[in-house]
């Protein structure tokens, strides 16, 4: 999937009466679906243009970009045709949630990767260093801190793995996940960096 050289032309324009054709909206991190809208030739030119997903609205007759009003912007990451070009898969990056009742998803129970979303909370942790945070203490402790963590993390996992149940085993886990999360963080690198290693590995 990629962007540049999207050709709008190439879509089934001619399928659809109205000139409009639905765009599924994915979150490009935890793959969550965000929403469904509808696009015409002048809103993905928007689109590309801008960097922020544009819809055309079929209730106000009008082109709108997502966030205009909320601030919610949805950051346009790639663009795809389905196999009948007359379907547009839109991967974008959410600032807050998409639905307008607050929720992440217009889709309540959409699935998504918890530990992707984890990761972009890690991330805004890291940027924002709220009071009170206790991973605003762990960055602030500097990487060395964080790493000690880390390693205390996977010894009490081990630990766990040859003496105790699952429930402990399955919590040291959660935290050690955690820990390696914010100490990659710490040396500006995240979750899908060490995917992208073990992608290249399966090959």
């Amino acid at each position: 999937m990629t962007t540049p050289g999207f050709d709008i032309e190439s879509l089934g324009w001619a399928k659809s009466p109205d000139g409009l054709l639905p765009a599924i909206v994915q979150d490009a991190d935890t793959l969550r679906v965000l929403m469904l809208g509808y696009v015409n030739r002048e809103s993905l030119a928007r689109t590309l243009a801008s960097g922020h997903v544009t819809f055309f609205s079929r209730s106000r007759g009008n082109l709108w970009t997502k966030g205009e009003s909320s601030g919610h912007f949805l950051d346009l990451v790639s663009l795809e045709s389905d196999c009948d070009n007359d379907t547009v898969l839109v991967m974008a990056r959410p600032h807050g949630p998409t639905c307008h009742l607050g929720r992440t998803s217009c889709f309540a129970d959409a699935p998504g990767d918890g530990l992707a979303e984890l990761d972009r909370l890690i991330a805004t942790r890291e940027s924002e260093r709220p009071e009170g945070s206790y991973t605003t203490r762990l960055f602030e402790g500097g990487v060395r801190r964080i790493a000690q963590k880390v390693g205390e993390e996977g010894v009490e996992t081990a630990l766990a793995a040859v003496a105790q149940g699952d429930a402990e085993l399955l919590g040291e886990s959660a935290d050690l996940l955690y820990h390696l999360l914010v100490l990659l963080r710490s040396r500006g690198l995240g979750l899908a960096d060490a995917l992208k290693v073990l992608e290249q590995r399966a090959r």
